[in-house]
């Protein structure tokens, strides 16, 4: 039997932990406008929420769309502020809960894990799975189509059960949940909010523990909605393909993406989350590369060039950070 979320929907919506959620969510906003217009009145302004949502009033507003190259080009999907407040304080109560039900490999929009963590310890299962690089080691990759555009709200909102009792916080992530379809009804969710972060993750947790405790692989990762399984036999990973379609399809209705589903050897570099990876190095990816130097043509500012900086240390790219820093401003 599951262990069942403790917190109610009266902690969730009391004007403490809006307050709480309020110093989460200004942080590094404080110069936007539309921040600093709901800062004007601001305890007006999470009384009015707070008494909405006690009442049974609230109801989640639309979104404003905008498209961003992180890297490729993406469609966000940005809520109010007040809707946007609303989400922090849902996750602020629920993510601690849920985090703790996740495999250790998952490595989304968690606290200490992150990109970096996951090329480690990709590294880490390439030796391994190869015995310190004497066998070789081969890797399935794949990645889901429109991941966050699939989403299933009946799907999901049919797993937040299996874990919360109280009504009225199901009918909270119902509304929020509800509050955003794609191409149609009930399906898809928001990039741009931060509770669709920890949705995915509770969505594909349910993929995470099929892998754990059907498919029994040890050595799996995943980052969001790509993922990579390590074996010693290539037949293995061949053996894996039709079982995870399956079960991503009929579990949670997604599919995988057949352009960028391969195995390959670690040996000849694997592509994942921007780097060729290899067993003992890794380069960055070509296009990435070269996306990199475009932005600093346009603009070489220190920021820039300092994140850029600090993403080439993560891996064996010495000429590259030179040539970076040659942009440098004089």
């Amino acid at each position: 039997m599951k262990i069942r979320l403790c917190h109610s929907y009266e902690e969730i919506i009391s004007v403490e932990n809006l307050l709480c959620a309020w110093e989460e969510f200004v942080r590094g906003k404080r110069n936007k406008l539309d921040v600093q217009e709901f800062s004007l009145r601001l305890m007006d302004n999470i009384i009015a929420l707070h008494d909405d949502l006690a009442n049974h009033a609230y109801r989640h507003g639309g979104y404003e769309a905008f498209k961003v190259d992180d890297p490729k080009p993406r469609d966000i999907h940005k809520a109010s502020v007040r809707d946007r407040l609303l989400h922090h304080a849902i996750h602020r109560v629920l993510c601690p809960f849920f985090d703790k039900k996740f495999i250790a490999d998952s490595y989304s929009c968690r606290i200490g894990k992150g990109t970096y963590k996951v090329i480690d310890r990709f590294r880490d299962f390439s030796y391994r799975v190869s015995k310190n690089n004497t066998r070789t080691c081969w890797v399935l990759k794949c990645d889901i189509r429109k991941f966050f555009a699939n989403i299933d709200h009946s799907i999901l909102l049919a797993i937040l059960r299996e874990y919360i009792d109280d009504r009225e916080l199901l009918i909270l992530l119902g509304e929020v949940v509800g509050s955003f379809s794609v191409a149609r009804s009930g399906v898809g969710l928001p990039l741009g909010n931060l509770t669709s972060q920890l949705l995915v993750n509770i969505y594909m947790n349910e993929f995470d523990q099929y892998v754990k405790h059907e498919l029994k692989n040890k050595y799996y990762i995943r980052y969001s909605d790509d993922f990579v399984f390590f074996a010693d036999d290539r037949s293995i990973l061949e053996g894996y393909i039709p079982a995870v379609k399956n079960f991503l399809y009929e579990k949670l209705r997604l599919e995988l993406h057949p352009d960028k589903l391969y195995i390959k050897t670690v040996a000849t570099g694997v592509d994942f989350l921007g780097w060729i990876n290899f067993i003992d190095h890794r380069i960055l990816r070509t296009t990435t590369k070269q996306r990199m130097m475009k932005r600093l043509v346009e603009n070489n500012s220190e920021e820039i060039m300092g994140s850029y900086l600090g993403l080439l240390k993560h891996g064996n790219t010495h000429n590259l950070q030179k040539a970076v820093g040659a942009y440098k401003i004089t």
